[in-house]
């Protein structure tokens, strides 16, 4: 039912609304109480979709987010600087901040600051902050050092990151603030530095040990930039990303990204890169499966481990679809659940993207590979060579030295990743004797390495 005041609004599809609810239960519990950092940078400020990304950030507070908002301001002291008729320099990505370009700073980063706490404020009945009573905190939480003289260039007021003040910031969070940080810091000795605001967040999501350290940023995601790449990257890929001749990222990507990497090997477990010109793309990465951004993880996203009972629902729902278009032998219920220990999967959030079985024939020191199949959603990942790697490591371990896969639909897959033809003959006696000739399966192994 529409609100009388508002003859324009769209009906909402009560439907899909109360599927979103439930898919979205489990995250707004998991991240509940948890302690997140989130890096604004200036661009977003100056966006339309300002106030809409202020109200998301608000809905994170309302469901029991712990908030340290670090915002950065370059194009406002850009356009401080332009306005005062001085020009802005950098040397390799940092600013160099002499007297008048600290001036700027502090004008730029003060005008943000209000904006911020100005939105933050709002609890108007009319908007989705309607009857929110948020309060926000700063202050001198930040200790900076001059970066002196580098690259021959003396910075002048430009700063780096020496201490994080974690005991009042988490002394803040406890009281319910939302905490901002800007990218201006200070010395023991009273000095204002300007700060890389990237470093300020990365140093702070490190600190505070937090459990998402999330930067926003313009643009397409990060990931949509690269061929072939997964919005799911290691830190390795990551780097790889940043690293990249073919598609170099600019500056500020450069930084983000870097900073993301840092965070997850300071301790982080999940960094996530959202770009704030898709509406509520800050909302879908946290609050559903697959979200909209790149995450950097500092292990894999898709946790690989032997499948249990509880997983025996998500596992004939991979396998049943597969058997039935003839592309997997038939299994019964009782069959998998029997050989369930045999099964590795991939899961994501309690959902079995992928799966398969490793059957060993012990006494012929060979293993069957069964029952290849990953979730439709979540093809073109590299998945199922992620299995095949588990799988033959375990191999090894139990002493085996061959692989071999029956195989109707996909015998160049298996050859790409080291399968060769073969004949019956060379499977295991039991195998040889239940042989379904009318399905007439390709034969395949590959000999194991040892470790």
């Amino acid at each position: 039912m529409q609100s009388g005041s508002d003859n324009h609004s769209q009906p909402i599809d009560q439907t899909a609304l109360v599927a979103a609810l439930r898919a979205s239960a489990p995250y707004v519990h998991a991240h509940r109480g948890r302690t997140f950092v989130i890096h604004l940078p200036g661009e977003a400020a100056a966006s339309p979709r300002f106030v809409d990304l202020i109200y998301d950030i608000a809905l994170l507070h309302s469901l029991g987010v712990r908030l340290v908002i670090v915002f950065g301001a370059r194009p406002q002291i850009d356009a401080a600087l332009a306005e005062a008729g001085l020009a802005p320099r950098f040397i390799d990505g940092v600013r160099v901040t002499d007297a008048a370009a600290l001036n700027c700073a502090r004008q730029a980063v003060g005008s943000l600051q209000m904006a911020f706490e100005a939105h933050l404020s709002t609890s108007l009945a009319s908007t989705p902050m309607g009857g929110a009573r948020i309060a926000t905190v700063s202050g001198n939480l930040v200790t900076a050092k001059p970066v002196g003289v580098a690259g021959g260039v003396d910075h002048g007021h430009t700063g780096e990151v020496r201490r994080i003040d974690t005991a009042s910031i988490d002394a803040h969070l406890a009281r319910g603030h939302i905490v901002l940080l800007s990218c201006i810091g200070y010395s023991p000795s009273g000095e204002i530095f300007n700060l890389v605001a990237e470093d300020v967040a990365g140093a702070t999501a490190r600190a505070l040990g937090a459990d998402k350290f999330v930067l926003v940023h313009p643009g397409e995601a990060m990931h949509a930039r690269f061929a072939e790449s997964s919005p799911g990257l290691t830190v390795e890929a990551a780097r790889a990303m940043l690293e990249a001749a073919d598609a170099p990222l600019a500056t500020a990507d450069r930084a983000r990204l870097a900073a993301a990497i840092q965070a997850c090997l300071g301790g982080v477990e999940r960094s996530h890169l959202v770009s704030f010109d898709t509406d509520g793309a800050l909302l879908r990465e946290l609050y559903s499966r697959d979200g909209l951004g790149t995450m950097v993880a500092a292990d894999t996203y898709d946790a690989v481990r032997t499948a249990t009972p509880e997983d025996l629902g998500g596992v004939l729902a991979l396998i049943e679809p597969l058997a039935a278009a003839g592309l997997l032998v038939p299994r019964s219920r009782e069959a998998i659940e029997l050989d369930i220990e045999r099964y590795v999967v991939m899961a994501r959030d309690g959902l079995i993207t992928a799966c398969c079985a490793l059957m060993p024939y012990a006494e012929e020191a060979i293993g069957e590979l069964a029952c290849v199949a990953v979730h439709p959603n979540y093809r073109g990942g590299n998945r199922a060579a992620i299995l095949l790697a588990e799988v033959e490591r375990r191999a090894r371990a139990a002493g085996l030295t061959r692989l071999f896969v029956l195989t109707t639909k996909a015998p160049h897959w298996f050859v790409e990743h080291g399968f060769q033809p073969s004949s019956i003959t060379v499977l295991p006696l039991a195998k040889q004797a239940m042989y379904n000739y009318q399905r007439n399966s390709a034969v395949l192994i590959k000999p194991l390495e040892p470790n």
